[in-house]
């Protein structure tokens, strides 16, 4: 657990300073976090880093060498100095549970607090779910790709720093990753290790088999050995066999060998029949080398023989979609002790944001159990699930459908009230079981690669008629004061 305080954007501070300065920063305001669209071309995205957000508010306060810091700036008095040296979050904050699949627009996070302490922790609380959520929906799709194969992450080297290689490994496993090659992400989040050895290992010897027996010497009943520093179908695979047939001799069973490079299709097969008719069909094929989701769906439709995938670089960096663009924006405050909506405009319609206090649901098939559309609600709001309800798209509202024969689920659930955690977070592994179920709920329509399938989500009556509504009202007044 780390003090992430001073980790935000300066304006925070001198807004903060600004609502001190005015006696307003004790007003309560809510904010939504949220993305306007899906990370590259993803049909769904996966909730992560909530429990790192759990740690950021635990933690947030300011020390003294913060202070003397912000004092050396120049910029605040020494009453706001002060006020910071006290300050604690003591508000509300409703989250989506890590692993839940979510949907542009809707509010993962609702921070209900005074109006300086939600200023404070938005630049911090982005930077860790846009990280966590773009990484952990990339390891989904690769794990989908995988069709059951499992997946080892192992990106640590190609990270964006040392928290992008730890956190961006944590995020992997809850999207799906069987194990991670990060040992301290293995300490510190109790998930699975995975790694055998580096061409190097087999450079350091005379000659190959003698790099593959000093290997198997060492791990007898975990050997797995790399076969492509010279030539993979001549040499590497033979003499992978070779030391395979003393392994047996000697009591114990190889677990196989390793392609790094070259056609991994067409070497995965030939390997595979040199892997049998030498008498080891249980011996398995792990590829790795630069892969990603879209590789591995072709390597496996040209009837590759892989039973596990190492998936680097365009995982841990989420190459074709480095960042998710999620948003923290304002949608209430209290004026004259009455919390009012608020509403951003843009000539962007995406950009348009859902005012007021607000909530998700999800509407299921009783029948069936799949996902039918998700619904963003004034938390007043209810729906009785007796009934059959009429849904609309807000943005093309002649194409509307009634839902019968439907459960309800509210995805935001309560993480700290009056400032202090009532959530317990579950643990990795738990979460990534948690994130498979979720995702069995939606059809795979929606997680083709290219092109899914949009999944709905719509606003209710109340909301779409309150955002109608101060949209109508904000234009009046300013054609008015331009008259």
């Amino acid at each position: 657990m780390r003090n992430l305080t001073m980790m935000t954007d300066l304006y925070e501070l001198t807004m903060m300073y600004g609502y001190f300065k005015g006696n307003t920063h004790n007003k309560t305001a809510v904010y939504d976090v949220f993305f306007r669209q899906q990370p590259g071309t993803s049909g769904y995205a996966i909730m992560c880093g909530l429990d790192q957000v759990i740690d950021l508010i635990n933690n947030l306060h300011f020390s003294d060498d913060d202070i003397d810091y912000l004092r050396s700036l120049d910029l605040f008095d020494e009453d706001f100095l002060a006020y910071l040296s006290e300050f604690r979050f003591t508000g509300e904050i409703y989250a989506v549970p890590e692993g839940t699949v979510v949907f542009p627009m809707e509010p993962l996070i609702r921070v209900k607090a005074k109006l300086a302490e939600a200023q404070l922790i938005e630049t911090a609380m982005l930077n860790i779910i846009n990280h966590q959520t773009l990484i952990a929906t990339k390891a989904s799709r690769v794990c989908y790709a995988a069709k059951g194969g499992p997946v080892l992450e192992f990106g640590l080297r190609r990270a964006q720093g040392p928290d992008a290689g730890i956190y961006g490994a944590r995020a992997a496993v809850i999207g799906g990753c069987a194990s991670t090659s990060n040992v301290l992400a293995g300490q510190m989040f109790g998930v699975a290790l995975s790694g055998t050895h580096a061409h190097s290992w087999v450079m350091s010897f005379p000659k190959e088999i003698d790099a593959f027996r000093a290997y198997a010497d060492i791990y007898p009943d975990a050997c797995l050995l790399l076969v492509d520093t010279y030539d993979t179908l001549r040499s590497g695979v033979p003499n992978a066999i070779e030391v395979f047939k003393e392994l047996r001799a000697n009591g114990h069973e190889p677990l196989g060998i390793r392609l790094d490079s070259g056609d991994l299709a067409y070497l995965s097969k030939m390997a595979r029949t040199m892997l049998d008719e030498a008498g080891f069909p249980n011996a398995k094929i792990c590829v790795s080398g630069d892969l990603d989701e879209l590789i591995m769906n072709d390597l496996l439709g040209q009837g590759a023989k892989i039973d596990s995938w190492g998936v680097g670089t365009k995982l841990i960096t989420s190459e074709n979609c480095p960042a998710l663009g999620g948003v923290y924006k304002m949608s209430a405050v209290e004026v004259d002790g009455k919390v009012e909506p608020r509403i951003k405009l843009s000539d962007n319609q995406v950009k348009i944001t859902n005012p007021g206090y607000k909530k998700i649901v999800r509407l299921y098939d009783r029948d069936c159990g799949k996902a039918i559309a998700d619904l963003i609600m004034l938390d007043e709001e209810t729906i009785d699930e007796n009934e059959p309800l009429t849904i609309f798209d807000p943005n093309m509202t002649w194409r509307r459908m009634t839902v019968t024969n439907f459960k309800v689920r509210e995805l935001l659930v309560p993480i700290f009230e009056n400032g202090m955690q009532v959530y317990e977070s579950p643990s990795v592994l738990e979460i990534r079981d948690y994130c498979r179920k979720d995702l069995d709920t939606f059809w795979d329509e929606y997680k083709r690669f290219s092109m899914p399938h949009i999944y709905k989500v719509d606003l209710s009556d109340g909301l779409y008629a309150l955002k109608q509504e101060m949209i109508q009202t904000i234009s009046r007044n300013k054609r008015v004061k331009n008259v």
